[in-house]
C-alpha cells in the first residue's frame, strides 16, 4: 500500500510523513522527489522548470514504488506535491494496475496560516519565496485534488495530530490490516 501526502509546498507533508510512519506497521518513508534529483543529473534532458514535467519521472516513481513494495513489502508513505491532474492520474493508474492500494491525502490549511508557516519556517529558509510563488498553482488544483483525495484540514492541529487522523482513516480500509490501533 502507499499513502500519498499531497498539498502545497510548505504544507507539512514531510513532517507529517515522519510522524505517520511509526503509527503504521512496516511503514517506510519514500520521497519521490529523490527520483527527480537523480534525473536532474542526466545530461540533455530538457529544462522544463520542474522534474515532474519529465514523463520518465512519473514512470520511474510508479516503477520504484512497485519494485520497493515487491522487495520489502509493507507500506510506503510518500510526501510529494503533485498539482497537475494528468500527472496524478498517470501515477495513480500505474499503481492501481500493479495492484497497489493508494490512499491519497491533501494536507490543507487556510491561506493566512499557510503563508505564516512558510514565512516563519526555519528549516527551508531558501525556499520561502519559491513556496509562496506556487500558492496560486495549489489553489488552482484544489478542485481536482478534492475529488481525487481526502482533504485533511491542518489549520489548527499539529503534524502529529494530522498523522493520527490519517492513520485512523487508513485503518478503516479493510486492505489496511497493517495499521496499528
Amino acid at each position: 500500500m502507499i499513502i500519498w501526502l499531497n498539498g502545497t509546498f510548505g504544507a507539512g507533508k514531510t513532517t507529517t510523513a515522519k510522524e505517520l510512519t511509526p503509527l503504521i506497521q512496516r511503514a517506510r518513508l519514500f520521497d519521490p522527489e529523490q527520483i527527480g534529483y537523480m534525473l536532474g543529473h542526466v545530461p540533455d534532458l530538457p529544462r522544463l522548470g520542474d522534474f515532474q514535467h519529465w514523463r520518465p519521472w512519473r514512470g520511474l516513481v510508479v516503477e520504484t514504488i512497485v519494485q520497493l513494495l515487491d522487495y520489502v513489502g509493507g507500506v510506503l508513505v510518500a510526501p510529494q506535491t503533485v498539482l497537475i491532474e494528468q500527472y496524478w492520474k498517470e501515477i495513480h493508474t500505474g499503481l492501481s494496475k500493479s495492484g497497489i492500494p493508494v490512499h491519497h491525502f491533501v494536507l490543507h490549511t487556510d491561506q493566512r496560516t499557510l503563508t505564516h508557516r512558510i514565512e516563519t519556517d526555519t528549516v527551508e529558509t531558501g525556499a520561502r519565496q519559491w513556496r509562496l510563488d506556487h500558492l496560486a498553482d495549489y489553489h488552482g488544483a484544489l478542485p481536482w485534488l478534492t475529488r481525487e483525495a481526502e482533504l485533511v484540514d491542518t489549520t489548527e492541529i499539529t503534524p502529529s495530530q494530522v498523522a493520527r487522523i490519517i492513520a485512523g482513516r487508513v485503518a478503516q480500509d479493510p486492505e489496511a490490516s497493517s495499521v496499528e490501533q
